[in-house]
């Protein structure tokens, strides 16, 4: 194993590419109208009360338009979802994305392996982006569907469980 310095960025983010995570859609109101982002930067935070984080780019739309109080969705996306991620990620497609609403306002993707209707509680600066902490108000899941994951710059399955013989 080779350690060096931290001064390269593109190195940087290849070593973070080996830490495989599922892929998100963060959905949210911008200025009315629903809008969404990829996000592979999110994480369950406490049980009690049960909050959640995700990680935004400063720069980013999702930053200049969600503060605190303000409520957005974490959608889970299924294996089968890689038009989704890509759409939200920036390289729209024509027909993708539809949302339906939730009681509270919340935008969020129905089709999803699951989805989590949250508020903003907490803000913490971090370096070029923004880490947001927020309670979950509401959520529900999808049975009998694989999610869709992300490792090294590429999309990724879960391998079907090996078999046990007796």
């Amino acid at each position: 194993m080779t350690t060096t310095p931290l001064t390269d960025p593109a190195r940087f983010r290849r070593i973070m590419g080996k830490f495989a995570t599922g892929v998100t859609v963060v959905t949210w109101l911008r200025d009315g109208a629903p809008a969404g982002m990829t996000a592979n930067a999110f994480m369950s935070v406490s049980l009690e009360p049960q909050l959640v984080l995700v990680s935004a780019r400063n720069a980013s739309r999702f930053s200049a338009s969600v503060g605190i109080g303000d409520g957005f969705a974490i959608n889970f996306l299924c294996d089968h979802q890689e038009d989704l991620s890509a759409h939200f990620g920036g390289k729209t497609c024509e027909g993708l994305g539809a949302m339906h609403t939730h009681g509270s306002g919340t935008p969020f993707l129905p089709e999803s392996l699951a989805h989590l209707i949250v508020r903003t509680v907490d803000i913490h600066p971090a370096g070029d982006h923004k880490l947001y902490v927020a309670q979950v108000l509401a959520l529900e899941e999808r049975d009998a569907v694989a999610p869709l994951l992300f490792y090294g710059g590429r999309y990724g399955r879960l391998a079907a469980p090996p078999s046990c013989h007796a």
